[in-house]
């Protein structure tokens, strides 16, 4: 049976994906905070240990668990804060978007190390609004930042990826989650991306090697009158 691991996998995108996979047929890992009950597999992250004990605790996790070979690793973990340098909680909102953002992808590329089949696809999650200044959210766009950079690091000859790996990082703008909704009532919805896009794409990139982006691509994701498109950097 085909695996494939999702990194944030109780998240509303997450969880998403991880009922795609598995109505493919597909052996799903789920990694976050919390367990996921539809997944195969649950490894829970502790929040409070430090990056390198995460990412120790999680490779073992995989390890026990019996996950040898997978054929994606999709890391959708993060959040949102916002926040700009006069906030008085612009530090720890700062510290906050690091450590969902980006501890989990730089882990997610130890996991790929390890465990990503030759060929496989690896995707981390960064933020269309980060290819330019975030003011109002300043530790947001600084994490997403990050994702952006270590997606073209990762695609380089000597990343240490497995033969034939391909990163792509997904720019989504807004994405159509039942907590968006809560609290954006009245946004125009048709200006969301919807999670089955997401997932859908996934699952395409997973199976045809030729539906993937190019190796390193920044993969913006607009929604528009409902119609999604998509840019590639």
């Amino acid at each position: 049976m085909p695996s494939v691991i999702v990194y944030g996998g109780r998240g509303a995108l997450g969880h998403a994906i991880v009922l795609h996979f598995k109505a493919k047929g597909y052996k799903v890992i789920s990694i976050d905070v919390h367990a996921n009950d539809d997944s195969d597999v649950s490894i829970l992250v502790d929040v409070n240990a430090a990056w390198t004990e995460q990412e120790k605790n999680i490779l073992e996790g995989v390890v026990s668990n019996g996950v040898e070979e997978v054929e994606g690793i999709f890391c959708v973990a993060g959040g949102w804060s916002g926040g700009n340098a006069s906030s008085s909680d612009m530090i720890s909102n700062a510290d906050l978007m690091w450590k969902q953002s980006v501890f989990s992808s730089t882990i997610a590329a130890k996991i790929a190390v390890k465990h990503l089949k030759k060929g496989g696809i690896l995707t981390l999650t960064g933020a269309e609004a980060a290819r330019n200044g975030t003011a109002g959210m300043i530790g947001y766009g600084m994490a997403k930042a990050a994702v952006h950079q270590l997606t073209k690091s990762l695609a380089e000859k000597d990343s240490g990826l497995p033969e034939g790996v391909t990163v792509v990082a997904i720019l989504p703008v807004t994405l159509d989650t039942p907590m968006n909704r809560k609290w954006m009532p009245d946004a125009d919805h048709s200006s969301w991306t919807p999670l089955s896009f997401i997932a859908d794409k996934f699952h395409s990139w997973t199976e045809i090697f030729n539906s993937r982006p190019p190796n390193g691509t920044l993969l913006s994701i607009k929604t528009a009158g409902g119609v999604t498109t998509e840019e590639k950097h």
